[in-house]
């Protein structure tokens, strides 16, 4: 099956899929199992690039109760110089206090120390039950026996150890024009991010002039154009590393491309999902305008559940958007201004389309339907 799988994400031209064990030349992974997650799981894992010079881009959650791990990546991290990553799975380390900050910049600092680094040269990223104390010597032991299995096809391990409710991993590597990508991502519940998401690692050996920018604009376009359930994480973390190696360019349009896929993947997976769909607002006085009307609609349980049972009640998509323009002079909407068909079709990516006749802004959202296996997930997820 093809990496670009989604009706709205077009692949670029001349993509070569690759094994996605395999990571770009000079880049090197692995992962360890130190009890983080039952079933002996991986739940630790390690990234390196090997190039001494990289350049590099950290886009980290706006919760203002950000985890641990993002604390330290804000403060101690040079984010335009990342060499590394470390991460567990099974663990969030949010809301533990100055310990976790401690434990976070321990694991770093115990990184760093397998691979001959400084500390900030490695960010650090968790996820996982927020509240609980992380149990740091495990972890420490797990980051020494990743460390002694890197390896260039270390890919499939790295991307296990950062799943935690996943159905399934999420990744890729390709080649095109020249040079290779890979990525890695997880998440499927407490999706809707800001300037971030989930977890997600991308390494290239692609020249890249201005990774900030390059990462930011392909983000927008991907990762902060969907939603789970409306939470947004307190440790979402998104990095992009390129050692240049190749001395090529990354093919336009090809970062993005993969990032919109990998996003639709985690909306796809939703914690129980069964159906995604993407709504596009036309018609909106503002741009913002645009953005909070179709991130009500996303994110409205009655337009969900109407998605999950196949009920094309187009009313449900009135409602949520005269909710979401409260106050303001808006004409009724009728069905001529509405394209519902979908919702209640047999397709698993629905299209779903409303115009306000307001002005000429536009935006879009993916979402995945509600359904009872997200209810029971999230009403049992720590007992």
């Amino acid at each position: 099956m093809s990496f670009f799988r989604s009706r709205w994400v077009e692949a670029p031209a001349g993509i070569e899929e690759l094994d996605p064990a395999q990571l770009p030349p000079g880049f090197r992974a692995g992962g360890a199992h130190c009890g983080l997650k039952g079933g002996g799981r991986t739940d630790v894992g390690l990234l390196v690039c090997d190039a001494e010079e990289v350049a590099s881009s950290l886009l980290l959650t706006r919760n203002a109760s950000a985890a641990a791990p993002i604390r330290v990546c804000r403060q101690v991290v040079d984010r335009g110089g990342v060499r590394a990553a470390v991460v567990n799975s099974g663990n969030a380390n949010a809301e533990t206090g100055e310990q976790g900050f401690a434990d976070a910049l321990a694991m770093s600092a115990e990184a760093a120390k397998q691979l001959g680094l400084a500390v900030e040269q490695v960010a650090v990223a968790e996820t996982g039950t927020i509240g609980v104390p992380l149990p740091i010597e495990a972890v420490l032991e797990g980051i020494g026996e990743a460390a002694g299995g890197l390896g260039a096809d270390g890919g499939t391990a790295f991307s296990n150890a950062i799943l935690t409710t996943d159905r399934w991993p999420k990744s890729c590597t390709l080649r095109a024009g020249g040079v290779t990508l890979s990525a890695q991502a997880k998440g499927a519940g407490m999706i809707e991010p800001n300037m971030a998401t989930m977890l997600c690692f991308v390494q290239t050996d692609a020249v890249v002039e201005d990774a900030d920018a390059l990462l930011r604009e392909a983000v927008d376009a991907s990762f902060n154009r969907i939603t789970v359930d409306g939470q947004m994480s307190t440790n979402d973390t998104v990095l992009l590393q390129a050692s240049g190696a190749a001395g090529k360019p990354l093919p336009e349009g090809l970062l993005e491309a993969v990032l919109k896929q990998l996003a639709i993947e985690i909306v796809r997976d939703g914690e129980g999902a069964v159906r995604t769909a993407r709504v596009e607002v036309t018609g909106a006085a503002t741009a913002a305008e645009a953005e909070r009307v179709s991130r009500a609609i996303a994110n409205s349980p009655l337009v969900k559940t109407a998605l999950f049972g196949r009920d094309p009640n187009w009313g449900r998509i009135a409602q949520a958007a005269g909710a979401a323009l409260a106050g303001e002079d808006l004409e009724e909407l009728g069905a001529e201004n509405i394209e519902a068909a979908e919702l209640g079709a047999d397709v698993p990516e629905a299209e779903i389309g409303l115009h306000l006749d307001r002005g000429e802004h536009a935006a879009h959202v993916w979402f995945s339907d509600l359904g009872y296996d997200y209810i029971k997930l999230n009403a049992e997820y720590t007992t």
